[in-house]
């Protein structure tokens, strides 16, 4: 038997085996009421900070486009003097 064949046969074996078996195998604190417990109170401070993550990020991404919203309305507003004073150089 050769080497790829005797890997896929150890991953489908270890896929069966996680597969079936026993529930309480995947419980933690919070899936049997326990909501006092520490891991339950861990769990609640990583899902607030991972949110706390997500949220800056999204407004630092927003922040930037409002950023560049205004940098091209003021370079829009700059850029009529400028064409009327090349266009007064060039007659010239």
């Amino acid at each position: 038997m050769n080497r790829r064949r005797k890997i896929k046969i150890l991953l489908a074996t270890s896929l069966a085996v996680f597969a079936f078996s026993p529930n309480p195998l995947w419980a933690c604190a919070a899936c049997y009421g326990q909501s006092d417990a520490p891991m339950a109170k861990g769990m609640n401070w990583g899902i607030f900070t991972l949110l706390g993550v997500v949220v800056f990020v999204l407004g630092s991404v927003a922040t930037f486009f409002v950023y560049l919203a205004k940098k091209s309305a003021t370079a829009a507003g700059n850029a009529a003097p400028a064409a009327a004073l090349l266009e007064s150089t060039h007659k010239a």
